[in-house]
C-alpha cells in the first residue's frame, strides 16, 4: 500500500439478510433467535422494505436486517442474494475511502450517504474492474462511519 491507513476498521456493524418475505425471515431471526426490531426502512430507489433488528445492547450491538423487495421483478434484487451484504464500522469513513481508492479498492456508484441506520455509509463493490483491482470477492460491503460511541467501545 501506498501510504499507512488513516482509519481503522473498528468491527461488525451488521449483517442484511435477503428474501422474497421477510416476515418469513423474522419468524426465526425475531420470533426464535429473540432479536428485538428498532425501525423499519422502505425506499423505493433501492426497492426495499426491511426491519432493522438488534443483536445486543449498546453501541456494540450488531444489526441485524431482513430485507425484502418491493417489487420481485425489480433491481435491486434484494433478497437473490440471501446474504446480501455485511457492515462494517469505520471510525473515519471519508478519509477510509479516499485511501482505499488511492490503492484500488472499487466502490459501489453512489457514494457517501445516509444509510437506512442514519449513518454515513458507502459500498465496496461485490466484483473488482481493471481500473479498481480490488473488490468484494462476491461479496458487497458496506462502510458504516462509527459514532463516538462505538469508537469508545471498539477503538
Amino acid at each position: 500500500m501506498s501510504t499507512p491507513k488513516p482509519f481503522k476498521i473498528l468491527g461488525l456493524q451488521q449483517i442484511a439478510i435477503g428474501g422474497p418475505d421477510k416476515q418469513r425471515l423474522k419468524s426465526l431471526w425475531v420470533d426464535i433467535f429473540g432479536l428485538s426490531v428498532k425501525s423499519t426502512f422502505v425506499s423505493a430507489r433501492e426497492n426495499v422494505d426491511e426491519d432493522i433488528c438488534a443483536l445486543g445492547d449498546g453501541p456494540t450491538a450488531i444489526e441485524v436486517d431482513l430485507m425484502q423487495p418491493l417489487d420481485i421483478d425489480k433491481k435491486p434484487a434484494v433478497h437473490a442474494t440471501p446474504l446480501n451484504h455485511v457492515g462494517l464500522w469505520v471510525d473515519n469513513l471519508p478519509l477510509a475511502v479516499e485511501w482505499m481508492t488511492a490503492n484500488g479498492v472499487r466502490f459501489a456508484p453512489g457514494g457517501i450517504r445516509k444509510g437506512a441506520a442514519g449513518f454515513d455509509i458507502c459500498f465496496i463493490h461485490p466484483k473488482a474492474s481493471d481500473e479498481f483491482p480490488i473488490g468484494g470477492e462476491g461479496v458487497l460491503i458496506e462502510l458504516v462511519q462509527a459514532p463516538a460511541e462505538v469508537i469508545a467501545a471498539l477503538g
